[in-house]
């Protein structure tokens, strides 16, 4: 299907499709059952079908399944699952908990949905569906008929004046469009089932470079807190509509942004004091420091059983926690940034797509999992900047112990020299990219100038 689009028109992305296509079909087949996919995704088990109909044929409890949704899981992850792109934890463990308090997200790829609750129907005790809808219609119509009636919905100007976007079909005006039209198909009555087959139902491409990564989640958190701060808050929205943990699942993900204020925080202060020789958490000798080892030591041993559990390497858990970060200094960062001023009115939405295809060579080095940089993105600038100024901080904070302070300095900073010897470990192939690689994937000099002068810079500052 090719829908009409004009300048002076706005077409909205991906829910504009989804929303004509919708339109389109209803003449041709008007199925009750919709799937929908990505372009990059293919059916990997055919028995998905069969599976997600169950559920809504169920006569006990299927009358109030709105959409059955699969895993987003890609065929071309490596073997220690290098950028994150597995999200094994997320599919393994937060959506299937999801699951439990009446619904999981509609992650708007790899979905059945029935066709009413996508045009807008609030869920009723007395609701039945009609399986033989549309059987009529496909014997007694024309193809010229029905071709000249399926062009006139897909204009440019069709939905003027209309519910589409707003009360039917998928919602307009939102990054993560989907995350909001299953939170809307939620609130109005009907739940959702999350299903992981052991033979995966699809399969897709993730991501082969850093900055697709990082782009694409960059739009997942913007979008998710455009919804967290507008009136389609779970708070707000599911208040007596859906569950409470439902509500706050929903929460963990539209969060997701702010999470890169504290996370700059500890990646640049505590550095910063070190080099100054100023102690911010509490001597190992102090009882004061057992809580902060506790939830430290706790939170990532829980993580790493968490990741194992789920099928990942060591190396695997490790890259993670280096996305993480990653994600949080640049993504979630520019996630707010692009939030804060569109609800100043100062931007407009955008549609970031991610590349589906790369060149022959970053693919090799994908597959021999070396990071991928290759341009002189200020995600990137802000990446190394971070880098090089825990190198430099380590290096001052260590020599400031050996030359200055002696070891009786060592109780009193080792906090803040593990976290910096941490935060530098966490690094080495950036600091890879930056001085010893020479191939294209590599960081530019551009980047290595700019970085090298804030984190010199930032280090100065401390000497004032």
């Amino acid at each position: 299907m090719a829908r009409e689009k004009r300048p002076q028109h706005h077409h909205n992305f991906k829910a504009g499709a989804m929303n004509a296509l919708i339109r389109a079909s209803s003449e041709i087949s008007n199925s009750p059952i919709i799937l929908n996919m990505d372009c990059d995704m293919y059916s990997n088990n055919s028995e998905s079908i069969r599976h997600a109909l169950c559920f809504f044929l169920d006569e006990e409890k299927g009358h109030d399944i709105g959409f059955v949704q699969y895993p987003q899981v890609f065929h071309n992850i490596t073997k220690n699952d290098l950028y994150d792109n597995s999200l094994n934890v997320i599919t393994q463990l937060d959506h299937p908990g999801l699951d439990g308090w009446g619904g999981t997200i509609y992650i708007g790829t790899g979905c059945f949905h029935r066709r009413e609750i996508l045009c807008g129907r609030k869920y009723s005790k007395d609701y039945k569906e009609d399986w033989k809808r549309g059987a009529e219609r496909k014997i007694t119509r024309s193809a010229c008929i029905l071709e000249e009636r399926v062009k006139s919905l897909l204009t440019c100007t069709y939905e003027h004046n209309t519910q589409w976007g707003q009360e039917i079909g998928l919602k307009y005006d939102c990054a993560v469009e989907d995350v909001i039209t299953g939170l809307l198909i939620q609130c109005r009555g009907w739940k959702s089932v999350f299903i992981n087959l052991q033979r995966k139902a699809f399969l897709g491409v993730a991501p082969t470079t850093l900055a697709e990564s990082l782009v694409q989640h960059k739009r997942w958190s913007e979008g998710t807190l455009q919804i967290f701060l507008s009136k389609y808050c779970p708070f707000i929205l599911g208040r007596g509509k859906i569950k409470l943990g439902l509500q706050m699942g929903y929460c963990v993900f539209g969060l997701w942004a702010p999470n890169s204020l504290p996370t700059l925080y500890y990646l640049v202060i505590p550095s910063l004091c070190l080099l100054k020789g100023i102690s911010l958490f509490p001597k190992i000798t102090s009882p004061w420091f057992v809580p902060f080892a506790y939830v430290t030591i706790g939170k990532h041993v829980h993580g790493l059983v968490e990741s194992l559990q789920c099928g990942n390497t060591l190396a695997g858990w490790w890259n993670s926690q280096r996305m993480w970060i990653l994600r949080r200094t640049t993504s979630f960062l520019y996630g707010i940034i692009a939030t804060i001023l569109k609800l100043l009115g100062i931007s407009k939405m955008g549609f970031t797509i991610t590349a589906k295809v790369s060149d022959g060579d970053a693919s090799k080095r994908y597959e021999q999992e070396v990071m991928e940089f290759g341009s002189s993105s200020s995600m990137f600038v802000i990446i190394a900047a971070i880098a090089m100024l825990n190198l430099f901080c380590l290096v001052g904070g260590l020599r400031r112990l050996v030359v200055d302070g002696g070891i009786m300095d060592l109780g009193r900073l080792f906090i803040q020299i593990l976290l910096c010897g941490l935060v530098v470990a966490i690094h080495l192939p950036i600091y890879e990219a930056l001085f010893i690689r020479k191939d294209k994937g590599s960081l530019p000099l551009s980047v290595t100038f700019l970085s090298l002068g804030f984190a010199t810079f930032a280090s100065l500052l401390t000497m004032v």
